[in-house]
This record gives structure tokens, sequence and C-alpha cells, in this order.
């Protein structure tokens, strides 16, 4: 059996990757591993599937004879922070982050907060392979008890964050993209005297990251055009990471968000040898620009436990990807959006500018273009021999670089499909090679397969 956890726990459409056996068959493995007699915390974003295979996980986890506290609805970044805070035994996230609302996943935290170890994993991945039973879908799903008290925990942690400053007198507009920032970024934000506005701001698991959030930028630049507001945050189907606007409809993505706080950071002389942590993807303009002012920039693979990994292992205090998941020392390094949109919000009060004068301030990005080749395989599921050869295919491609151009070629974690990254100073350059590699590399993977 191929290992069912990805670069970010479990992920896959929901009744095919992602099944209720699969989801029982998690809690109770989850659960026989655990020495720590405290409950399993348990939350899940507002995708439709969420409820069953909620229902299925509790089954397994009484199954294996422990006992868990549901959250409910809440951002991802709640269940490390509370698993500390409140000392439980484990947590699990029920999500598919920014996929669209026919995925789902299984996200699994230790008793640190931290992402499970591939070895636990392991343990996981045999204890299912070892219960060959099928688990049938029960006819009926019975509602299970919240506790809201711990998001009331949650969210005073985050408004702790900004250290008494307020953020009267800012027009903010947020997207909380149907998912799990419906349950409190607008409540946060007002708690902060912010003039809130809030779009796609219903619990509707049919319309998570559907045309908006951190992947769809236009309903936010299209609120921003129609308002006087002086920024917005758009944040993902599970509120793990966050894009910014500026009142100009100027994008804050998660390369200027770490080059604008790193040096926030490094003016104030706690970033340790003035490093940032980022992956393959970040643009080589923030690599260039970030050197230029004395810092340095390590890249790790995509994902942000390698990034969390690498933080770890330099003992740097910031870190994160250019799709909004930042990584900080205020909260344990647990990527939170709705915690970054705040530190910027808080930053542009204090400093007394507004975004879009500060992100003028931030670098020139080289123009970049991210291809998406579709497979119509699972390349995680193809035996060793084959994905060899189309890791060797992808290596070749990679190898077109120069200083002023970079290539950089990926399966994703989460769908079936290989991401191609090209970047370079001219545009026209970007495009002619994105085309040429995406167009060989398509014919190239092809034969390998037929």
């Amino acid at each position: 059996m191929q290992s069912i956890f990805g670069t970010d726990g479990i992920r896959g459409r929901f009744n095919e990757e992602i099944t209720y056996s699969l989801a029982y068959k998690v809690g109770y493995a989850l659960g026989s591993n655990l020495e720590n007699k405290n409950p399993i915390l348990i939350g899940r974003d507002t995708r439709l599937s969420g409820d069953i295979l909620l229902q299925a996980i509790t089954k397994g986890i009484k199954k294996s004879g422990k006992k868990f506290t549901n959250i409910g609805i809440c951002p991802t970044p709640a269940i490390p922070f509370l698993i500390k805070k409140e000392n439980f035994s484990s947590g699990i996230m029920i999500s598919a982050s920014h996929n669209p609302p026919e995925y789902n996943g299984i996200k699994i935290f230790d008793s640190n907060g931290k992402k499970i170890t591939k070895n636990f994993e392991n343990k996981i991945q045999k204890l299912i392979e070892e219960g060959n039973q099928n688990i049938s879908v029960p006819t009926k799903i019975i509602p299970l008890k919240t506790n809201e008290e711990l998001m009331h925990i949650y969210m005073k942690s985050l408004i702790q964050t900004m250290d008494g400053e307020n953020l009267s007198g800012m027009k903010i507009i947020l997207d909380t993209c149907y998912g799990s920032a419906t349950t409190c970024a607008k409540k946060i934000f007002q708690n902060l005297d912010a003039d809130v506005r809030v779009i796609n701001n219903s619990k509707n698991g049919l319309k998570i990251n559907m045309g908006c959030g951190s992947t769809n930028l236009e309903p936010l630049k299209k609120a921003l055009k129609e308002s006087t507001a002086d920024m917005g945050f758009s944040f993902d189907g599970d509120a793990d990471r966050v894009i910014g606007l500026d009142s100009k409809g100027n994008v804050l993505d998660g390369d200027h968000i770490l080059f604008l706080w790193g040096r926030e950071l490094m003016e104030q002389r706690i970033l340790t040898n003035n490093l940032l942590i980022s992956t393959q993807m970040a643009n080589l303009g923030f690599e260039k620009a970030w050197n230029k002012i004395g810092g340095i920039l390590y890249r790790t693979d995509v994902g942000d436990k390698y990034v969390h990994d690498a933080i770890k292992k330099k003992k740097a205090v910031l870190g994160g990807e250019q799709s909004g998941h930042i990584l900080s020392k205020i909260n344990n390094f647990s990527g939170d959006g709705i915690l970054t949109a705040l530190q910027i919000s808080k930053y542009c009060k204090k400093k007394n500018i507004s975004l879009n004068e500060w992100l003028k301030s931030s670098f020139d990005p080289f123009p970049q273009k991210l291809t998406n080749i579709k497979l119509d395989f699972n390349i995680n599921k193809i035996n060793s021999k084959t994905r060899i050869l189309i890791n060797q295919t992808i290596d070749n491609f990679q190898k077109i670089y120069s200083d002023n151009c970079r290539i950089y070629i990926r399966p994703s974690g989460t769908e079936p499909v290989i991401r191609v990254l090209v970047e370079a100073k001219n545009q026209n350059k970007v495009n002619s090679l994105s085309s040429e590699i995406t167009k060989k590399l398509f014919l190239e993977i092809n034969k390998i397969m037929n």
C-alpha cells in the first residue's frame, strides 16, 4: 500500500481517496498509538463532508479507548495552539485547505502542536494496513456536541498578539471564502476597533474556495475598488494562509509579507543571523533584494513542514511560503492567516503608514509564471520505476538555470498535477520558456506512461 500521507497530512477527493472507512481507521490508529490518556482535539472547516468524516474519526477514536473534544468549525491553527494551551494528547483538523469543495483532508498534530513525524505517520499507516475491515457509512449522522469555550480562548490569544495596539481608524475588508475564518475573523478585527467589511462570510461548504479566497483575489479587488478601505485580506479554506491587497489592489503575497515583516525584525535586531526561511517557490527578486540589505534567504522544498524543520534547525524566527503561509515565533511557528493579517495591520498602524506606501518600499518581483500540467493519474500511486523516470525527466528540465532565470518543477502533494514555475527578468522569456517546457514535459511524461 502506498503511503496515504502527502506533503500536508492525508488529502484527496471525498468518497474516492478520502472515505468514511479510511477516516474511521485513522481515528482508531491515532488513538491506539497514543500513550497520553488526555482527549484528542478535533476541528474541521465548512465542507459538507467534514461532518461525515468527523463522525468516522470520532468512532475510531472511541473504539481505540481514547476520548476526544470537538471544537467544531475552526481555523487550522486553533488546533496546535489549543493542544499546548489546554494539554490535549494530540489533535486532528479535517480540511483540504485551499482545495475545492469536493476535496477533504486529515491533518494530525502531536502533543506539542506540531505536525506528526514521518515515523508516527508510518505507525498509523501500519495499523491501517493491518485492519482490513471495511467500515460502512451509517444511515444517520448524529450531531456532536462542540466546545465553544475553546474558540474564545483561541480568539483571545490572537488579540493578545497585538500588545495593546488597536486598529481604530483603519478600514479593512476581509474575504473569509466561506471557510474556517467565517467563525472568528470579523469578530477579532472588530474587537480591535477596526472598521471591518467582510465578504463571502457564510459557512458554506459548497462554496469554500470557489472563485474567492487566497487563490482568487478578484472578489476582494472588486470590494476594494468599490470602497475607501485601506487594505484587504483574503484567507484560504482553513485560514492558515492569507494574501493581502493594498487600497489600489496591489498584491501582498507571502514573499512581500516575509520581506516587510522580516525587515522590521531585522531593524529590531531580533532576526537570527538576518535569516528568513522560504521555499523553492520564493521569487528571485525577493531573494536578491533581501540579500542586498544584508539578509540571508534559505530555501526548502515546498510545504510548511519543510519550512518548519528548517526554522527549528537554523533557529530562525520567521519563515513561510509565497502562498501566504507564514510561520512566526509569536505562536510557536504555526501558520495562521488571521495572525499574519493582524501583524501587517499592526505595523501599518504603529508606523503610521498605509499598506500602499509600505508595499512600495518592498522589492520588485521578477516576472514569474506557474503552470499546472494536469495528470490523469495519481503520481504518488504509480510504481517506483515509473516514478524514478518521471523524476529524472523533471531534473533534466530543471537544469535550465542562470543567474537571472530560474526553473522549478514539482509534482503537487495534494492534487494530480505537476507544477512548473519559470521566472526571469524578462516577461517574454518567462512566457516562451514556460510554454516550451510545459509542452515538452507533458509529451515526455505521456511517453513514460504509455
